[in-house]
């Protein structure tokens, strides 16, 4: 069972994404957090496998919460969901570590998709989401990203820009290993490694960099 934690600072709202979470028969809603403090705290110490947090909520907003769990339970996969749906917060949330950002007017199957495809250690972006970061990468910021980035990948091997390349299309470590002809383990293995070489919290921001590098698969 998949373990989420869900935060909200308005009752209806949490029983909501409750009822839909919980009509999956892989996920559990093991708890339940009124504002970003009280989301922390039980993301330290409730088992839990993903938090589903608002970005509006009291004491601490979601975006901080975010960078609070990502140092205080590094193992919780963190959604961030919201109203808003402005460039700043996608890139905030997923530059502070964040698995995902979906708006509250998504459909509850893409709502159990991502936190699906959280506890699987992929990335979620709703498709709104994703005009933004893809409206980004295009500006021209994009630019001095891109020569950072490439600075970076620099200490990759070339194996590890092979497995990179694949994280930044969005691909499982299963399905990668099937891509380049390796066990999933041997590829967690790589990007263990391709995350500490290159400074990253997880995935997805490794495979924002690669994005950023303008790295694509062999033949891609």
């Amino acid at each position: 069972m998949i373990r989420v934690l869900v935060a909200d600072d308005e009752p209806l709202i949490r029983a909501g994404i409750r009822m839909i979470l919980t009509s999956a028969d892989d996920i559990d809603v093991v708890a339940e957090a009124r504002n970003g403090r009280e989301a922390v705290e039980t993301a330290r110490s409730t088992a839990v496998d993903v938090a589903l947090l608002d970005i509006q909520m009291p004491e601490l907003d979601g975006l901080t919460a975010l960078a609070e769990i990502g140092r205080a339970a590094p193992h919780v996969r963190v959604l961030i969901l919201t109203t808003f749906g402005e460039r700043e917060n996608v890139l905030r949330a997923l530059g502070h570590g964040g698995a995902g950002f979906l708006l509250k007017d998504s459909a509850p199957q893409e709502l159990i998709h991502a936190v699906r495809a959280a506890a699987a250690g992929n990335a979620y972006l709703s498709p709104a989401a994703t005009r933004h970061v893809v409206d980004t990468l295009a500006s021209p910021a994009a630019t001095a990203r891109g020569e950072e980035a490439r600075r970076r990948l620099s200490a990759l091997t070339e194996r590890e820009l092979q497995v990179l390349a694949l994280l930044g299309e969005g691909l499982s470590n299963a399905d990668a290993g099937a891509r380049l002809h390796m066990s999933e383990a041997t590829v967690k293995t790589y990007v263990s490694r391709i995350l500490t070489k290159l400074d990253c919290g997880n995935r997805v921001q490794a495979a924002l960099l690669a994005r950023d590098a303008g790295l694509e698969p062999a033949g891609g």
